[in-house]
């Protein structure tokens, strides 16, 4: 496999600078125009990435291209992340999991920017939701791709510290990233990333990184309970992972915890732990979907996620009828509405298309408050 992360045609315009902050300086690429009326989506990678290993696969997709024409891209590397980033001086403290979202603050100031759709995956899709908790007005939307929002338990860090004595540095970030399968069965991909975590990035910065995520705190988030405060996200909300990736029990935990009407998960099936990776076209299609169901792009052409719902007797009207920018709950919708309770991939109308990323299957599960009945939210799946 061969990664492209150079490409970026795109941008319609883009700037590389260091970015000084409150907990010290952060490298930031802006790509784009960014437009008063709309937020910027800005991007925050895992661990042993950066945003162009991490996000340019999904950036540089051909279905993107229309997303990125209406919004700027402000993309984040962690310090020291970035390509070919010299060591830190002795005695440098690298910020916590809390301070790395208070850096974002400083960021938007220093381009301008008002609010943002976030996009983090692993860690960044922690210190986005950290930054969202602290400064909900600046965030109009979240896609979290593998989050976890739990501290690193006692045995976790245990084991952690043991593999830390007999693993190679590169061997446990692979093992983060990537579930046991596609390690053991996607070979190019893996031998494409390892060489990447051991050539371009700077292992004593990335073990720092690794440390920080690894202490990080709880984000004590609680499902809404009418009559009771409770620390939660107030923006909607798009939980990815693949149905392969080691992160899916921290993902289905986060979703318990979130506001179910302002809460989508997808679970992307035959796909391992990067999907915006190894399944960029699905990942558009639904953040396009996102997107429009916050209230922008209303005449953005119909993606195949959707039209594969009109084809299958669903109603495309069914979710953003009753989103708002603020509201993305999917009401009472489940898989006996959709009418592919007991169909096939052949069913769906979709079967003869020749292009190779079609013949995939979206469970998309939309959490439904007014759904009393219904005490657990069926997946409902999509074949497009």
């Amino acid at each position: 496999m061969v990664l492209d992360v150079e490409d970026t045609a795109y941008l319609i315009s883009n700037a590389e600078q260091d970015v000084e902050t409150m907990h010290g300086s952060v490298r930031v690429t802006m790509c784009g125009t960014p437009r008063g009326n709309r937020p910027a989506i800005l991007t925050y990678h895992d661990i042993g990435l950066n945003h162009k290993t991490c996000f340019n696969p999904l950036f540089n997709f051909e279905d993107m291209q229309e997303i990125t024409q209406h919004f700027a891209v402000c993309h984040v590397d962690a310090p020291g992340q970035q390509d070919g980033a010299p060591s830190f001086q002795a005695g440098y403290v690298y910020p916590s999991m809390d301070q790395l979202a208070e850096m974002i603050p400083g960021i938007l100031k220093q381009f301008g920017l008002k609010t943002i759709i976030g996009m983090g995956t692993g860690a960044g899709a922690y210190i986005l939701t950290r930054f969202a908790l602290n400064h909900a007005e600046m965030v109009e939307g979240l896609v979290l791709i593998n989050v976890n929002p739990c501290a690193e338990g006692w045995m976790d860090w245990a084991a952690t510290k043991i593999s830390g004595w007999t693993n190679a540095l590169p061997d446990m970030v692979i093992s983060h990233l990537f579930g046991k399968e596609e390690i053991h069965s996607n070979h190019d991909l893996i031998h494409t990333y390892r060489q990447h975590i051991i050539n371009d990035m700077n292992q004593t910065n990335l073990h720092l990184f690794v440390n920080s995520y690894n202490s990080r705190r709880d984000l004590e988030i609680e499902r809404p309970v009418p009559g009771v405060n409770v620390v939660t996200l107030q923006c909607p909300v798009l939980l990815v992972v693949g149905d392969s990736s080691p992160a899916v029990d921290a993902v289905v935990e986060c979703n318990s915890k979130l506001d179910p009407t302002r809460t989508t998960l997808l679970k992307m099936a035959d796909c391992g732990g990067l999907p915006q990776v190894s399944q960029p076209a699905k990942l558009a299609e639904a953040f396009k979907y996102f997107v429009q169901g916050m209230g922008y792009m209303p005449s953005a052409s119909m993606t195949r996620l959707m039209r594969s719902r009109t084809a299958s007797g669903s109603s495309v009207t069914s979710l953003e009828g009753q989103r708002s920018r603020s509201h993305t709950g999917e009401g009472t919708r489940s898989r006996s509405h959709t009418g592919e309770g007991t169909r096939s991939r052949s069913h769906t109308g979709d079967g003869s298309r020749n292009r190779s990323h079609t013949d995939t299957r979206i469970e998309l599960t939309p959490n439904s408050a007014s759904n009393a009945e219904q005490s657990s939210p069926k997946s409902m799946e999509v074949s497009c």
